[in-house]
């Protein structure tokens, strides 16, 4: 297309400012050189810029942007492009609470940037994915991705990025209640940035270090900090930051007990908010609203607000998404070990072939080389199977994991959402009660069962909730966790005896899950197929481990019989036991009850 010598000139001129786009909020200018300019690099770096620039202001717009900028990028053959575009797609599923979308991009993002050995970018999609897991609260992977990113910045002398991941990982802390290395990590932050004159790094800091102070109930530091931040934020007019500003005032006058405050802060944090379609701060937004109406007993406001919460929840946190967040992972993790072996092969193939070329000339040394390279091959083949194995092991811990941490999502929306929204209906059914003219005696009657139907449902809510995750096993343990469900069958059905010896001190969440829900499985499987009356559990600890025993009296069942073990019930007590390198031993035969024998051994 033919281009007159006033326009060329106009393009030359913005494609030099395109060059230092990082400096440029010109989106105007932007999009003028991707609409008139040939598919070049200029405009390749045209289609970055304006994704940044677009990033905190219009989610879609710069999400159009970043995937027509990757479409360039594989034209022109630039994986360094290509990579960041990618990140960028991902960071606009990410603030769209799609996170399951940019976990995708990300990964996508991590293996084009590792394998065109962009170090820079590359530690920009690590501190990416160091934000996502801290977000789904994968504390120690969100760690791991923010060492990675700071181990690549450090070597590279980057101190702003540093300074970066120092406020990121500093939350991971906080949220393990380590308020004094999040506090040491912010003020790094903060002096770099200071000796760096960097605004918006500041703002940054100030912030953090008022939501940390907040969590300690230090409310003078807290507000002297969130307003200092606020302030910088303000001067410079960025919208997202305020935003985020408002809601960490919110909350700061929540816990101080200014409920008006609060309450102003987190309409302006929304209002903000919603412009961006920023769905994860509008859903942390409504969740604290509606804590606020609850406390000033505006339940009405409260429903609503619980309701709009529960709406975004549903589309942002759903297992399916997390589950493929997890499976992402594990590649990533699997293909970093896969290149980690490549390298050790190929280092120990070039070792052999030295060793074969200094060997030739003699006899003895050829022998020498020989068995060298065989106890090498042996050692290599052992440690490959041994990493296979391990590979294999953290993939069943995160599929078991995920699942445990599913129960515990649906538990707790069972109970802190529909539980909540149950006991404000009862609330209001009782508070109207009172206000409506009864025609008859019938009508009074039948309001008054549907009060009960509500209660009904309330107890049925918790009732399920603590099954599928009880407070016991999360507070006191497994001894406590197990009578507390045995507590609850009816001992006119099947006479439940207990004993339970040396659990006094806790063990790991995952032991105690796992065998918590395998005694469940036994238990429920007794009641539903046994046809037994008596029913005798032992749980004991000692110097190996744990034996536990669960014995009845019922019809029994044919042990030879393949068929009996083909069903879900027993595929999942072997399954888990087995997650816990724990063996289990079924002894019966038909008219002779069932004996479940299980043991696990103590990993120090």
């Amino acid at each position: 297309m033919f281009i007159p010598r006033k326009v060329s000139f106009i393009l030359l001129f913005l494609l030099t400012a395109a060059a230092v786009y990082a400096q440029s909020n010109n989106t105007d200018s932007l999009r003028f050189i991707i609409k008139f300019d040939a598919e070049s690099q200029g405009k390749l770096n045209a289609y970055k810029a304006l994704a940044r620039a677009l990033l905190f202001k219009d989610f879609e717009e710069s999400h159009k942007a970043s995937v027509a900028g990757a479409g360039l990028a594989e034209k022109l053959k630039d994986p360094g492009s290509l990579g960041e575009c990618i990140m960028l797609t991902g960071q606009s599923w990410y603030f769209k609470g799609a996170y399951d979308s940019a976990a995708v991009y990300y990964y996508k993002a991590l293996d084009i940037l590792t394998k065109s050995n962009d170090l820079l970018k590359k530690a920009g999609v690590l501190n990416e994915l160091g934000k996502l897991y801290r977000k789904t609260r994968d504390l120690d992977r969100s760690l791991q991705m923010y060492d990675d990113a700071f181990s690549i910045y450090k070597n590279l002398d980057d101190e702003g990025n540093m300074a970066t991941i120092l406020n990121e990982s500093g939350v991971v802390f906080e949220y393990r209640g380590d308020y004094d290395e999040a506090i040491k990590r912010y003020n790094a932050s903060l002096e770099i940035r200071e000796k760096l004159n960097d605004d918006v790094g500041k703002g940054y800091s100030y912030n953090f270090l008022g939501g940390v102070y907040t969590l300690q109930k230090k409310f003078t530091e807290a507000e002297k900090y969130l307003l200092k931040s606020l302030e910088i934020r303000e001067q410079l007019k960025d919208s997202f930051s305020i935003a985020l500003s408002h809601g960490d005032l919110g909350y700061m006058y929540k816990e101080q007990g200014q409920l008006d405050k609060a309450t102003e802060q987190y309409n302006l944090s929304n209002a903000i908010a919603s412009k961006m379609h920023f769905a994860d701060l509008q859903l942390s937004n409504y969740k604290e609203l509606a804590v606020l109406a609850e406390k000033k007993g505006n339940f009405a406001l409260a429903l609503v607000y619980y309701k709009k919460q529960s709406i975004l929840k549903d589309s942002i946190y759903t297992g399916e998404k997390l589950k493929q967040i997890e499976q992402l992972n594990a590649k990533y993790q699997a293909e970093k070990k896969e290149q980690q072996l490549q390298i050790q092969k190929a280092e120990i193939t070039r070792k052999n072939y030295l060793l074969w070329g200094l060997a030739g000339g003699v006899a003895l040394l050829i022998l020498s080389a020989v068995s060298f390279y065989r106890k090498r091959r042996l050692q290599h083949k052992m440690h490959l199977q041994e990493a296979v194995m391990k590979q294999q092991d953290l993939a069943t811990r995160a599929v078991i994991h995920a699942e445990e941490n599913e129960r515990k999502r649906i538990a707790a929306d069972l109970h802190d959402g529909v539980g909540q929204m149950m006991s404000a209906a009862k609330m209001n059914l009782s508070a109207i009660e009172t206000e409506l003219p009864f025609k008859n005696e019938d009508q009074k009657l039948k309001f008054e069962k549907l009060i009960g139907l509500v209660d009904e449902s309330c107890r049925e809510i918790r009732s399920v909730s603590h099954q599928m995750m009880p407070n016991a096993l999360l507070k006191r343990g497994l001894a406590s966790a197990v009578r507390e469900f045995l507590d609850k069958i009816d001992n006119r059905i099947i006479k439940i005896n207990l004993h339970t010896e040396g659990l006094q001190e806790r063990m790991d969440d995952n032991t105690e899950t796992v065998l918590y829900r395998v005694i469940q499985e036994c238990v429920n499987n007794v009641i539903k197929h046994s046809g037994a009356n008596n029913l005798d559990i032992s749980l004991i600890r000692d110097g190996d481990g744990i034996a536990a025993t669960i014995e009845d009296n019922g019809r029994g069942f044919d042990i030879t019989d393949k068929q009996k073990f083909e069903g879900i019930g027993l595929k999942n007590i072997s399954s888990r036991v087995a997650f816990l390198k724990g063996t289990v031993d079924f002894d019966s035969s038909p008219g002779k009850g069932t004996l479940v024998a299980i043991h696990i051994p103590i990993v120090p």
